[in-house]
C-alpha cells in the first residue's frame, strides 16, 4: 500500500549529488502530515528546488534540474490535492527528473510523462526503470502542445514548474484538456521561486474551456486546479 510518509521518510535519507539550496521555508499545510515529528520539522524547513537554464535550445527546456532531498513534498502536496486514486491514469507534463512519476507510481494506476529535455527524460527513466519495464510507467519525450497520447486518455493531469517555460501556454492547456476524460481534473502547481504570477490564472483555465478553477496558496507555493466537464 502507498504512504505518502514512507516515500518522503525514504527520499531524505538519500543524497544528492549537486542540490544547491535555494528555499528554507516553514509548512502549516497538508504537506506538514507527511511525516512526524523531527521529520516533519526537515519537510516544512527545507525544499531545494533550482533549475539552470540553457544558453541555447528550444524555449521549455532544462539542460539541467536539480531536486533535493526533500523535493518530494510538493509532488506529495499536489498528489494530495488531486485525490489520485489506485485506479486512475495520471500524466505529469515536464516531469523533470521523476521525482513526481516516482511518487505518482505508488499512488496510481498508470503513470505517464512527457518532458520537452532529453536529459530529464535520461534521468527519469533512470529513476523509474523497474516501474518502466512493468509498464507502469510511460516516460516520453516531446512537447506539451503535442502530447502523443489520444483524447479521454487521462483521469487526472499535472504541471510543476513547468507551465512558466511553456513556448504558449494556451495550447498546452488545451492539449491537457484534449487528453483529459470528462469529469478528469488538472493541477497547475509553482513554488515561489517559479516566477509564474497568481493573477490571471482563474482567467487562464476558464479560457481553455476548463470549469471550477481555483487556486490553493501554502507556503510551499500556489497550485492552479480545474476539472474538464
Amino acid at each position: 500500500m502507498f504512504s505518502l510518509r514512507a516515500f518522503v521518510a525514504e527520499e531524505s535519507r538519500v543524497e544528492r549529488p549537486g542540490s544547491v539550496p535555494i528555499a528554507s521555508t516553514s509548512c502549516r499545510t497538508k504537506a506538514a502530515r507527511y511525516g512526524d515529528g523531527q521529520q516533519r520539522m526537515n519537510i516544512g524547513h527545507r525544499i531545494f528546488v533550482t533549475h539552470v537554464w540553457p544558453s541555447s535550445g528550444s524555449p521549455g527546456t532544462f539542460r539541467r534540474h536539480h531536486y533535493g532531498a526533500h523535493a518530494s513534498a510538493v509532488p506529495a502536496w499536489v498528489i494530495d490535492l488531486l485525490d489520485i486514486q489506485p485506479h486512475e491514469r495520471v500524466l505529469e507534463v515536464g516531469f523533470g527528473p521523476g521525482v513526481g512519476l516516482q511518487l505518482l507510481a505508488r499512488s496510481a494506476g498508470y503513470v505517464a510523462g512527457v518532458d520537452a529535455s532529453e536529459a530529464m527524460v535520461e534521468q527519469a527513466t533512470a529513476r523509474n526503470v523497474q516501474a518502466i519495464e512493468r509498464g507502469h510507467v510511460d516516460v516520453r519525450h516531446g512537447s506539451v502542445e503535442r502530447l502523443p497520447f489520444e483524447d479521454h486518455t487521462f483521469d487526472k493531469t499535472l504541471a510543476m514548474n513547468s507551465m512558466q517555460v511553456w513556448p504558449d501556454a494556451m495550447p498546452g492547456l488545451r492539449a491537457l484538456w484534449r487528453v483529459l476524460r470528462p469529469g478528469g481534473r488538472m493541477a497547475l502547481a509553482f513554488t515561489p521561486y517559479a516566477g509564474q504570477p497568481k493573477s490571471g490564472m482563474h482567467a487562464m483555465l476558464t479560457a481553455a474551456a476548463f470549469t471550477e478553477a481555483h487556486v490553493v496558496e501554502t507556503e510551499l507555493g500556489f497550485c492552479g486546479l480545474a476539472i474538464k466537464p
